[in-house]
């Protein structure tokens, strides 16, 4: 997985705990898992910039999913406290591309690394569209 090679304009990191039901047999955290942890992070992010997903969605703009990409390192077990990091490296403008790394206590190396991609789209035609002016003002006014 290829992470852009720049400083990142915004990152936030969240912490979760991993929970006896996210795990398998052998008491991984279920690979399937971690695109809801990424989405956690990646809401809080949006939230520490003053804006909520049920905000944008109440103006009219969702944000579905087009792309994900996982690389799993390490695994993660159950009842161990994870640090989701979140990053964007470019204004979004249709386009909001994120990238993680998961880490832990346990190890100093990451766990899991990935990459989601999502699509402002219009909530009525379903089409996309740019993003809220407010969100771009909120990144651009990290640079």
């Amino acid at each position: 997985m290829q992470f852009p090679d720049k400083s990142p304009i915004a990152e936030y990191t969240h912490t979760l705990r991993s929970r006896y039901g996210e795990t398998d047999r052998m008491g991984y955290v279920y690979y399937g898992r971690y695109l809801e942890f990424f989405e956690v992070a990646r809401t809080e992010l949006i939230r520490s910039y003053g804006i909520s997903y049920r905000e944008m969605e109440e103006s009219g703009v969702m944000l579905p999913v087009i792309h994900s990409e996982i690389e799993y390192k390490i695994p993660i077990l159950y009842d161990e406290e994870m640090f989701i990091k979140v990053m964007v490296y470019d204004v979004p403008e249709v386009r909001l591309q994120t990238f993680y790394e998961v880490r832990t206590r346990q190890s100093e190396a990451v766990h899991v690394y990935g990459e989601v991609s999502l699509c402002f789209a219009d909530t009525e035609t379903r089409k996309p569209c740019r993003a809220p002016q407010s969100l771009i003002k909120s990144f651009e006014n990290t640079l």
